[in-house]
């Protein structure tokens, strides 16, 4: 699973979580967040800390066949100033990441899917995670940005395999779906008893003929489309719509 390379995305986890500190900065707490509508902007930045200091005791674990107990995740819940806790809990994360190198194993919740149980899955999630919720809270802030395309990219492709990767088989009828990010990038799902895989097209391994429905648009917008940030409108959906909306409620959110 080609990917970043692994202190660009220690340092992507770094910009995308002071991005999403940034946009609270200047916002009531109080927000309400449009996309997560029973969240405050307090509720998102708490939970980004929390889940950045879970993966930081998961990661720092090493190999295991479950994740740590709660009691073993230190200062998950918030304490003191927000945002210097959430600074901290963005530090024991890449910490934690830097110290155990890209190939390490560990705990993952994806193991149903081809991704590898190693620190630097968790590190590639994480941008994603830190991105997405780094445009929540902008959302709130009421001035959403773009997701860098090197991030989006990669987001796409991820969400792919790990997200869709890991839920299990497809529950309608086989199906295969293009995307197309106007920066160039390409991707074929395949969708049926096997669950969701990405075609290789270098091998010229095909499941299923033409795709029966397509996406298209900026990385950005397809990664938010997938994540259910945006609507299918923000994006050019071609072939069988209703096939596409089938995907995106399937799929999961955070």
């Amino acid at each position: 699973m080609s990917t970043l390379p692994f202190d660009n995305l220690l340092s992507l986890i770094e910009d995308r979580s002071a991005a999403l500190r940034a946009a609270a900065a200047g916002t009531p707490a109080g927000a309400r967040v449009p996309c997560c509508p029973d969240w405050t902007l307090h509720d998102l930045v708490a939970h980004l800390g929390e889940v950045q200091r879970f993966w930081a005791a998961v990661v720092a674990a090493g190999p295991a066949a479950a994740p740590p107990d709660d009691d073993s995740v230190a200062g998950r819940t918030p304490h003191g100033d927000l945002l210097a806790w959430s600074a901290e809990s963005t530090a024991e994360l890449t910490a934690a990441l830097r110290a155990a190198g890209p190939d390490r194993g560990c705990w993952t919740w994806w193991t149903a899917a081809t991704a590898p149980d190693t620190s630097g899955a968790v590190a590639r999630h994480q941008v994603q995670e830190a991105a997405v919720h780094a445009r929540d809270a902008q959302e709130a802030a009421g001035h959403p940005e773009v997701i860098p395309a090197v991030i989006a990219t990669d987001g796409v492709a991820e969400f792919l395999v790990v997200g869709l990767g890991s839920c299990g088989p497809w529950p309608h009828e086989p199906a295969r779906i293009a995307l197309r990010a106007s920066e160039g990038a390409e991707w074929l799902l395949d969708l049926g008893e096997q669950g969701a895989v990405v075609a290789d097209p270098d091998t010229g391994a095909r499941i299923l003929p033409d795709p029966a429905a397509s996406l298209a648009g900026s990385a950005s917008d397809l990664v938010l489309v997938l994540y259910g940030r945006l609507g299918l409108d923000a994006v050019q959906v071609g072939g069988e719509r209703s096939l596409v909306q089938q995907l995106i409620d399937w799929g999961p959110r955070d």
